[in-house]
């Protein structure tokens, strides 16, 4: 892949990368779809986060939103690309540069940044006025499906991005690592939107599970509006106060069927 993108022009790139998003946020969220909604809606339904299911014209007009959203985002992949090819960040393209150990390590950094980032940039799309010109088409799902994920208005995808320089012009990250950190966002962003609670009765019992988001976490986000604002932990969410004081309840209803 590396070769490829070094070896062809911007343009050739853009489309490369294009492809790539788009196809990445249709197999991920698709296969989430075909799993619940259609082959297993009869045998997960106790699992629904709410009961009734959203109309096909709202699930359209979230997959239209979200391929604005991928094109968005593979543009500006592109430009950050370019400018890493020519040396103006801080990507680097061999592995043993840094070695293995960091190459891993980079990725814990970037989800634990990039956590921190969505929370206080979510707390912000909130504001009056805000919320209003940023926010709203994302929670036009008030019951949301998989395809939900990147439904955002353009405004906020651009909001959204910019995690991207704010990493690569900061610290060393190796372009594999962008890739696993992309696929492990969307998977994430996806159970975040699935509609159903897939994770085990008492998840929340224990430490690791309390630190972890899930999907009943972020559906009354979209229900609600005012409260869970957390992506990949429940960290920010606990130490600002604004987890919804029902969530654990809910959640226990929920996989109590």
């Amino acid at each position: 892949m590396l070769s490829f993108l070094q070896n062809h022009s911007w343009y050739v790139v853009w489309l490369y990368i294009c492809v790539v998003f788009f196809a990445r946020y249709v197999i991920i969220a698709g296969i989430a779809y075909l799993w619940l909604w259609k082959f297993g809606a009869r045998k997960y339904a106790k699992w629904r986060i709410q009961e009734k299911l959203p109309e096909a014209s709202h699930l359209w007009r979230d997959f239209r939103n979200s391929m604005v959203s991928m094109f968005l985002f593979a543009t500006t992949g592109t430009v950050i690309l370019e400018l890493a090819f020519m040396g103006k960040t801080r990507m680097y393209f061999q592995i043993d540069e840094f070695g293995i150990g960091y190459f891993l390590f980079s990725m814990v950094i970037f989800l634990v940044i990039h956590d921190a980032y969505f929370y206080w940039a979510h707390r912000f799309m909130h504001l009056p006025g805000i919320y209003q010109r940023v926010h709203l088409t994302h929670h036009l799902s008030t019951n949301p499906s998989p395809w939900s994920a990147f439904a955002f208005h353009p405004y906020e995808t651009i909001l959204e991005v910019l995690i991207l320089p704010l990493i690569i012009f900061t610290i060393p990250i190796h372009l594999y690592a962008i890739v696993i950190f992309l696929v492990i966002m969307t998977i994430m962003n996806v159970i975040g939107h699935l509609g159903y609670e897939m994770y085990p009765a008492g998840f929340l019992s224990n430490a690791f599970g309390r630190w972890n988001n899930t999907s009943t976490h972020h559906n009354m986000h979209h229900r609600l509006v005012n409260c869970n604002y957390g992506l990949y932990f429940n960290w920010w969410d606990s130490w600002m106060r604004t987890n919804h004081p029902d969530y654990v309840k809910t959640f226990d209803k929920i996989k109590a069927g």
